[in-house]
């Protein structure tokens, strides 16, 4: 792998404190890719022979069953997916495609595991991670459980225009229908959802979404850091 790269790999959490001898040691087995986009990257149930690591594009994880199927997550640059089977040495419990063209790291999951048992700072930055995954899938079951869709969609709303810089308008960053899978909702129910929230301000034009009584939405959708805050 290019050596360019390895500064943004290093700068990580998961791999800032661990020894240079050990980082070289990973990266020595490593290489990237470039992968078109809609590409799939892996299945689930497969053995997890890599430990991947979004540099640029963005990766869609989804989930199949009898005919179905949902998106559980997006991953963005810089990151890793998925973590916890590597370590595990268990099959992948998703299956990842690219969202738009990628640029991905493969770590060999052997080589990670190598180095987990021998790189304490290492060790301790994978439980931190895997913990912090942990807290993120509670908080994505709560807000699955405990509220409705139309409060699903209000706080995803809110949720994605702090990401976008907090402005009253901003765009989607992917089409409607995968909006509805990772919501929990048919396109339908999502198209019912945006109707009703207009009397909250809210008004949609395509992939944009002007919301016009910022207020009057929060107090509606009532957002929690318990909930809808993925970094504590």
């Amino acid at each position: 792998m290019p050596q360019a790269q390895y500064p943004e790999i290093r700068a990580l959490c998961l791999f800032a404190g661990m020894t240079e001898a050990n980082f070289q040691s990973l990266m020595r087995g490593a290489y990237v890719h470039n992968f078109p986009p809609q590409i799939e990257l892996i299945g689930e149930g497969e053995p997890s022979d890599f430990l991947h690591i979004v540099l640029s594009g963005s990766v869609d994880l989804f989930s199949t069953w009898n005919g179905r199927d949902t998106s559980l997550a997006t991953v963005r640059p810089i990151s890793t997916f998925i973590l916890a089977a590597t370590i595990k040495n268990a099959p992948y419990l998703m299956s990842a495609r690219t969202l738009e063209k990628s640029r991905i790291v493969l770590i060999p999951s052997q080589d990670v595991r190598a180095v987990f048992d021998v790189d304490g700072n290492f060790a301790r930055a994978i439980v931190t991670e895997l913990a912090q995954c942990y807290r993120s899938v509670i908080k994505a079951q709560k807000d699955l459980k405990l509220r409705t869709s139309l409060e699903r969609l209000a706080n995803h709303l809110l949720r994605h225009q702090k990401r976008a810089g907090g402005g009253g308008s901003f765009e989607l960053d992917f089409e409607k229908r995968r909006l509805a899978s990772v919501l929990g909702m048919t396109a339908e129910n999502l198209s019912r959802a945006f109707k009703g929230l207009q009397p909250y301000g809210v008004t949609v034009e395509g992939p944009r979404i002007y919301i016009d009584d910022q207020a009057d939405l929060e107090r509606f959708a009532k957002p929690t850091p318990l909930i809808d805050d993925h970094s504590i």
